[in-house]
């Protein structure tokens, strides 16, 4: 494992563990978290590159090969235009990452849904005959925040990720719990939030209209409750 920490300077403050079983054992390890505690303030809920979208009829996001809008994100026309004019926030993680993640918002849990999907091959050649991204298993949850209104909160696998693995959902959940794991692979947690609802602070501000994305850390403050 040390090749690879130091390769990818893996920073392993906080971890409960410095002895492995297996690079999966080492991929999916847990670490202590510092969480924004202003309640004002909506923290990451993974390490990550964050990508933003305003949330229109039009909408087609591009992501891993394949163009979908937020109806077939979700598989559901009804709770998408509950989100219409809100946020899409997306936070892509790389290998290197952290791939534990928190839920992003507190609140009471009003729906669960999973999404089976195909595995396929993500070599450019496959990507070509099958939308990778779309078929591949996602799975979400609605939760009701007291301010912010309905907010979804879905998990995506990718690349290698075989499972997600969602720990036992509560009828009420907290910021700062801890949500599931990632296995080894590069995978995507998507942040749904409806118009008015919050805003990215001044140094994501500018993502829904430049197309790029930037780093993040778990925990750290991304955007403001409205």
């Amino acid at each position: 494992m040390g090749y690879y920490i130091h390769k990818y300077h893996i920073d392993m403050t906080g971890c409960e563990k410095t002895q492995f079983d297996s690079f999966n054992d080492f991929f999916t390890r847990k670490k202590r978290i510092r969480i924004c505690n202003d309640k004002q303030k909506l923290g990451s809920p993974c390490d990550g590159f964050l990508s933003a979208y305003r949330i229109t009829d039009d909408l087609r996001m591009q992501i891993k090969h394949s163009t979908y809008s937020v109806a077939s994100l979700l598989q559901s026309r009804e709770l998408a235009e509950q989100f219409r004019g809100g946020l899409c926030c997306v936070f892509r993680l790389e290998p290197w990452h952290y791939h534990r993640y928190l839920y992003a918002v507190s609140g009471s849990v009003l729906k669960q849904k999973r999404i089976p999907g195909i595995l396929h091959c993500v070599r450019p050649i496959a990507c070509a005959a099958y939308p990778v991204y779309v078929q591949n298993s996602r799975e979400y949850t609605v939760i009701r925040h007291p301010a912010l209104g309905n907010v979804i909160q879905m998990e995506v696998g990718a690349l290698l990720v075989g499972k997600i693995h969602n720990h036992r959902v509560p009828s009420a959940v907290a910021y700062g719990m801890e949500k599931g794991y990632f296995e080894y692979g590069g995978s995507t947690i998507i942040l749904l939030f409806r118009k008015d609802a919050m805003q990215l602070l001044p140094q994501y501000s500018s993502l829904p209209f430049s197309g790029n994305e930037l780093p993040v850390r778990i925990g750290q403050p991304y955007g403001s409750i409205l």
